[in-house]
């Protein structure tokens, strides 16, 4: 599948993916849900470097949300095992792609060996000016809400700013995605109809794409499709 017939200048600014639909697909295809997941991380890693090749600016991927520990103790520990084999490809063959790339959540959950190998990919790609490529882990987007409403707290107790001037931009430079434009189109595969607590803020005026697609099957043209759908929509945020 290529990118033609795609009008690069009205692409969205930033897109959204919450990739869901690796265990369906495994349980569909008679497989463990390892290889799912496994499956899933390729598709994303495709996707990602197709992204950046079409020019798109902005690439947000929910990859284990702070509710995902909750999962068995096998499939969060494959998980794991998963996350730290990827961060280690991605290394490797992102390396040459000018791609920047941010982590999104609380990531001092995580092993000490996966923190430093995120703290390397970001410190590695952090003059990059091809896509900018976000990874939701540990993320939930009613936590980074709290987190942002505490660190603001805290400075107004510290009076280093006054409660009065708390506005959108500066609520927004408290968030993970500090610097990042909002959402303008979010895809969701699976044929689930839901947000599930991702990027509530920054989605406020996001055009919703929902497919039945199951994240492993999702391929480039099926983000040409969710694209195509972008563009016949008429953005008014909010007004007449």
């Amino acid at each position: 599948m290529t990118n033609q017939g795609l009008n690069h200048q009205k692409l969205p600014l930033h897109v959204g993916i919450i990739m869901d639909g690796n265990r369906r697909w495994a349980k569909k295809n008679g497989l463990p849900v390892y290889l799912g997941h496994s499956r899933g991380a390729e598709v994303f890693k495709s996707l990602a470097l197709y992204c950046n090749k079409i020019g798109l600016k902005y690439l947000t991927v929910y990859a284990f949300s702070t509710e995902n520990w909750k999962r068995s103790a096998a499939e969060v520990s494959a998980l794991m095992v998963l996350l730290k084999k990827y961060l280690n490809k991605v290394i490797k063959e992102f390396s040459s792609e000018n791609m920047k790339m941010k982590f999104l959540g609380d990531v001092s959950a995580f092993s000490p060996d996966i923190q430093k190998l995120i703290q390397k990919i970001e410190k590695d790609s952090e003059n990059n000016t091809g896509l900018q490529l976000n990874i939701a882990i540990n993320y939930g987007s009613k936590s980074e809400i709290l987190r942002a409403t505490k660190i603001l707290a805290g400075k107004v107790i510290l009076k280093e700013i006054d409660i009065n001037s708390i506005d959108d931009k500066i609520f927004s430079e408290n968030l993970y995605t500090n610097g990042d434009p909002d959402v303008d189109l979010l895809i969701r595969t699976g044929g689930e109809k839901r947000i599930s607590n991702f990027m509530l803020w920054q989605c406020a005026y996001a055009e919703f794409y929902f497919t039945d697609v199951l994240w492993p099957d999702f391929s480039e043209k099926s983000f040409n499709d969710a694209i195509e759908e972008y563009f016949s929509r008429t953005r008014r945020f909010g007004g007449a």
